[in-house]
Parts: C-alpha cells; sequence; structure tokens
C-alpha cells in the first residue's frame, strides 16, 4: 500500500477514478459526496464536491482531466471543475431513475448518462443541455454503457437481457437489439478498435459482438458457474478477461473464444471488477462481498503475483510471504479497482468508506521487501518459501549472500563448468572422428 488510506468518506466508496495524466483520483460515495484527491501524496484536494441527495454511483474523468462527471441515485448527473471542485451550471435533469452509469465521450464533449429508468440519455458537456430524446428501447434498467473508441457509438446493457447499439449523434438505435443472453448484461465494453463488443451476464456466459452487424461473433464463451459480473478487453484486443460471482476470472481468447489457461481462483467471494494494465501484461480483480481482497496477476502465465492484498485489518501491514509481499488494509467490500495510466498503481474503493493506493511496480515490491528484511534469504528459507527446483537468486543485491547460500551458488557454477567441459571435450571428440573418418574415405577413393 502506498501511504496511508485515504478517509473522509463517510459511506461505501462505489466508484473510483484516476485522472488522465495519473495525478489524480475521483471517489464517489453512498455519503452523496465526491472527493479528489492527490495521486501521489494521498490529501484530499480542496473541499468535498457535495450537492448530489442520494448515492453517487458513478465517476469519472473527461479525457482532459478539466472535469468530472458523477451519477447518483437521486436521478441527476452533475458536472464538476477537476480543479476548483465547483459544480458547473445546474444538475442535469430528467432521468427517472437511478443513475447507474456515465461516460464521457472520446473528444470530452457529450455525456452519457445510463439509469433505472431504462434509458440513455446524451448532455452537451459544456452546456449540460440534453441533447434530443432519450434513448428508448430498453424495457428494463440500464447497467452499463459504453462509448466507441471514435465516439461514434454507444454500447448498452440492461437487466431485460440485450446489448443495445445507438448512434451518438442521433440516438437511433442500430439495428435490432443483441440477443441471446438470458440474464441481466451487467458488463459491456468495446474492444480497442470499435470493432467488437464483450458482454458479461448473469446468465454465467461472455457473449462477443460485431460491433458494426450485432451478429454474435463464434459461440458463447462458457465456463463460469454463475453470473459474470465485469468484462475487459486487453489494450491490443486479443484476450478478455471476466470476473464472475462463482469467486473466478478467466481470460478468453477473442479469435477463437476459446478460455486461455485454466480459471484464476483465490478469492473467497465475488470477482467485483477486474481490469487490464495499461501495458496488458497484468490484471487487477477486486473481492466483492464476502472477499475483501484485491489480487494481482500475470496475464500471460495466468498466475496470481505475490500475496492478495488482503482488506480485513484497520492498520496496514507489510511481510515477506512465499511468493512476495502481503499488505492489508480495507475493513470492508471493495466496490470499485482502477490502474493508472502508467499501469504503477491501483486505486480501489471500499464499504470501510476509505480510498487505499497501491504499488503494482514489482521492483518497487523486491526493494521494499529488502529494506524491511535488511538480508537476503538463507538457502533452507529460499527452499522453504519458494522450491528446491527453481534456483537460488540473491535478489537483494545490497545484502551480503548467506554462507549456506554462497555455497550452494559455488557448488552450482562449479557443476555448470564441468558439464561444460564434458560438452567441449565430447564436442572435441566427435570432431576428430569425423576427421579421420573423412580421411579414410578420401583414401579408399
Amino acid at each position: 500500500q502506498i501511504g496511508e488510506p485515504l478517509t473522509g468518506h463517510s459511506g461505501y466508496v462505489n466508484s473510483v477514478a484516476f485522472s488522465p495524466d495519473g495525478a489524480h483520483i475521483a471517489s464517489g460515495s453512498s455519503d452523496n459526496t465526491i472527493r479528489i484527491w492527490d495521486a501521489n501524496s494521498g490529501e484530499q484536494i480542496g473541499k468535498t464536491l457535495t450537492g448530489h441527495s442520494g448515492y453517487v454511483n458513478s465517476v469519472t474523468f473527461r479525457p482532459d482531466g478539466a472535469r468530472i462527471v458523477s451519477g447518483s441515485n437521486d436521478y441527476t448527473i452533475r458536472i464538476w471543475d477537476a480543479n476548483s471542485g465547483e459544480q458547473i451550471g445546474e444538475p442535469l435533469t430528467g432521468h427517472s431513475g437511478y443513475v447507474n452509469s456515465v461516460a464521457f465521450s472520446p473528444d470530452g464533449a457529450h455525456i452519457a448518462s445510463g439509469s433505472s429508468d431504462n434509458t440513455i440519455r446524451i448532455w452537451d458537456a459544456n452546456s449540460g443541455e440534453q441533447i434530443g430524446e432519450p434513448f428508448t428501447g430498453h424495457i428494463n434498467g440500464v447497467t452499463s454503457l459504453a462509448f466507441s473508441p471514435d465516439g461514434a457509438h454507444i454500447a448498452s446493457g440492461s437487466k431485460d437481457n440485450t446489448i443495445r447499439i445507438w448512434d451518438a449523434n442521433s440516438g437511433e438505435q442500430i439495428g435490432e437489439p443483441l440477443t441471446g443472453h438470458s440474464g441481466s448484461v451487467n458488463s459491456v465494453a468495446f474492444n480497442p478498435d470499435g470493432t467488437r463488443i464483450a458482454s458479461g451476464s448473469s446468465d454465467n456466459t461472455i457473449r462477443i459482438w460485431d460491433a458494426n452487424s450485432g451478429e454474435q461473433i463464434g459461440e458463447l464463451l462458457t465456463g463460469h458457474i454463475n453470473g459474470v459480473t465485469s468484462v475487459a478487453f486487453s489494450p491490443d484486443g486479443t484476450r478478455i478477461v471476466s470476473g464472475s460471482f462463482d469467486k473466478t476470472l478467466r481470460i478468453w481468447d477473442t479469435n477463437s473464444g476459446k478460455q486461455i489457461g485454466e480459471p484464476l481462483t483465490g478469492h473467497s467471494g465475488s470477482v467485483s471488477s477486474v481490469a487490464f494494465s495499461p501495458d496488458g501484461k497484468h490484471i487487477v480483480s477486486a473481492g466483492g462481498y464476502g472477499d475483501q481482497t484485491i489480487r494481482f496477476w500475470d496475464a500471460f502465465a495466468s498466475q496470481q503475483i505475490g500475496e492478495p492484498i488482503a482488506l480485513n485489518h484497520k492498520a496496514w501491514t507489510l511481510s515477506i510471504s512465499v511468493s512476495g509481499l502481503h499488505y492489508s488494509g480495507h475493513s470492508g467490500d471493495i466496490l470499485s479497482v482502477a490502474f493508472s495510466t502508467d499501469g504503477t498503481m491501483i486505486a480501489s474503493g471500499s464499504s470501510d468508506t476509505t480510498i487505499r493506493f497501491w504499488d503494482m511496480d514489482i521492483e518497487s515490491w523486491i526493494a521494499k521487501a529488502c529494506q524491511r528484511a535488511g538480508r537476503n534469504l538463507t538457502l533452507q528459507e529460499w527452499n522453504t518459501y519458494y522450491s528446491e527446483s527453481i534456483p537460488y537468486e540473491a535478489t537483494c543485491p545490497q545484502w551480503p549472500i548467506p554462507e549456506d547460500a554462497q555455497a550452494y551458488l559455488d557448488a552450482r557454477a562449479l557443476q555448470q563448468k564441468q558439464i561444460l567441459t564434458g560438452v567441449v571435450g565430447v564436442l572435441i571428440l566427435a570432431g576428430l572422428y569425423l576427421i579421420l573418418r573423412r580421411r579414410r574415405i578420401m583414401k579408399k577413393g
């Protein structure tokens, strides 16, 4: 964990978002407020953003980082100056149900909102005026929405079990609803080039859709044994990660639809949120009700990296463990996680009313472990905590190597030298044999 927890909210932290430059974090809470934090110092910046009279369900920054938009159970959307914390203009009103999801268009000119009133609305981000009529068609609440990378289209998921694609300018539905799911669509995501949409559903499946034709691509992605809560594309679009109420994450090949490797297991409760790091090498997952951990995974090896960030203690601790470092911090369920734009930090929001930053730089973990331990592991400790099958390494170059480990390294170096000498000898003998054989053949000729 980086520094102390970010405290101040008096209700669940439902949503967290990094600013585009990674310098700030916005948090939305069940205490009806938004707060802005310095991502480096952890200090709250300016005053608390007040005005909503219901839970804040969703917050996001404008692509240039100058504005924040929030959606609330008070049926409104509000726009805030990210620097001063002042509300800009009047609340955006029109929805007759909870605002569950908000998103800025890629150019920052428009805001989309999805609501329990079954509609999506588009707003002018400068004037706050609603643009056109509500997007109607869903027959149950809108749970999730996403702009296409070019801003031309919006995908929405709903409790009516469908996904719909909309023309972001005209508000016209494009084609027929994307049907196939037999449960609520909890999460939708565009791939990086905007040609495909992934959807995760309470029917335990993920589906991939052609964003232009609306046709399902391939077979449904099956394997989860409970509802899918969250889906995300890798930055290169070749993989999808999914989180589920079945306590697992799964990684999928977007072309074949096949699951890659085994399920990622470790959470003891539902997985509420998943995200790829900006470089696509790592995955972060948040445990929902009954789990209270954040876990960090190698996206290619499908293995957990280090110990889980356990969130069942009020005071955070640091200790060396079998796989790396162990942190603890939150004392409530985690509702939201997000990577910083450079991939080195994670922000988490929790029902314990705090936001916390976590250092995801592996080299930083090693440095902290070395600093705390003040020495390298002995050979016996290495074999106990790792494995005898893994060759010993001195991970703390600033500290001397223990005697038993040094003896092991010397013996290994000698063995490798002997093996190399033996191989060279065999090669020399084989070369001489070939030369002599060639001479005999030439004499016979």
